[in-house]
């Protein structure tokens, strides 16, 4: 049964507690394989360099095809410029060689985190070199972007980099805050029209059932972060699905060093397939959505990965491989193993 806007608007927020069952944490391969079985899925936020190797194998043997890397705080302060050109580089290199060597297509957003944008004299040299990463090869959009504590510096970034989007013909990818999350959100989205954006270039990230519907309802793209026990559950995610249908919503796992799921999205497909929400709603927002957002950037093109990549394993990346001592290199099309 669908939820009411009144319902879905009293839901818990970020840091409020729940009493949903976190299924897509306590579903095992075996739960849900057959569910999905044939399903493609697309990933528009995921922070591989967080991320295993055993990670990738699952994602690509779950029907994740493709996914999108957005820039973001990597856990502690960076101290120098030299550390973001560094990052900056690496995902645009070798996180992008390490995903095709499991069979998984990488893009990835560029951008200057909000929380990162509060040390001012090193924004101010960050911006600097951000047009020359903007416009490499898989760079579809500028994010992820937007507010951490709402402070007027990472207002000052957030806006310098909504112009630096409309320059490069890029999507926006748009972090909203966990704290006042609903005024964060709208703030977001008010700026963004101020600057011209058009709102179907735009992804607000991290929505809630407080934020979605203002979000639908002004043409923005809203994105949900499924999360182990803040954001948003997947038991939640199938309720706004049944509520609002696929239009302009698309699910990501936003997977990173801390607690979360990889596999958030084969998960919650199969969670909604129990529910009996039709395949082409699914389709829709866990595949075809996010491409179709992030196309806008003229760099997706689903013929490279919607039948899968052809691994070959002995290649390398400045003369460096995924392989060890000992391991032979896998050289296929389907099978992700290493022998």
């Amino acid at each position: 049964m669908c939820l009411t806007d009144k319902e879905l608007t009293q839901n818990p927020s970020h840091f409020e507690e729940t009493d949903e069952i976190v299924t897509h944490r306590d579903m095992g391969w075996d739960d849900y394989r057959e569910l999905i079985r044939g399903m493609r899925f697309f990933d528009p936020h995921i922070h591989m360099v967080s991320r295993t190797t055993d990670d990738y194998e699952a994602m690509r043997d779950a029907g994740i095809v493709g996914l999108i890397e957005p820039a973001f705080w990597v856990g502690q302060p960076r101290t120098g410029l030299s550390t973001f050109k560094d990052y900056y580089s690496s995902l645009v290199g070798w996180e992008r060689f390490r995903s095709s060597q499991f069979g998984i297509k990488h893009y990835c957003t560029i951008g200057l985190n909000s929380r990162e944008a509060n040390n001012e004299p090193l924004a101010e040299q960050v911006m600097e070199i951000l047009p020359l990463y903007l416009y490499k090869e898989g760079v579809v959009g500028v994010g992820e972007i937007g507010f951490d504590d709402q402070t007027a510096a990472e207002e000052k970034y957030y806006r310098l980099q909504l112009e630096l989007a409309k320059k490069a013909k890029l999507p926006v990818q748009i972090h909203t805050p966990h704290r006042d999350k609903k005024k964060g959100t709208e703030r977001s989205m008010a700026i963004a029209l101020e600057h011209g954006l058009d709102p179907s270039w735009v992804i607000v990230d991290h929505n809630n059932e407080e934020t979605v519907k203002s979000v639908l309802d002004q043409g923005f793209w809203a994105a949900f972060t499924i999360y182990p026990f803040t954001k948003m559950g997947n038991e939640r995610m199938v309720k706004v699905v049944e509520h609002y249908g696929p239009n302009q919503i698309m699910v990501n796992s936003a997977a990173d060093w801390g607690i979360s799921d990889p596999l958030a999205i084969p998960k919650t497909a199969a969670l909604m397939k129990m529910r009996g929400i039709p395949d082409e709603t699914i389709r829709l927002v866990t595949y075809q959505n996010a491409i179709d957002a992030f196309a806008k950037s003229g760099q997706i093109d689903v013929s490279d990965f919607e039948n899968g990549l052809n691994v070959d394993q002995s290649e390398k990346f400045n003369g460096n491989t995924i392989l060890r001592g000992g391991q032979q290199p896998r050289v296929a099309k389907d099978s992700l193993v290493i022998r």
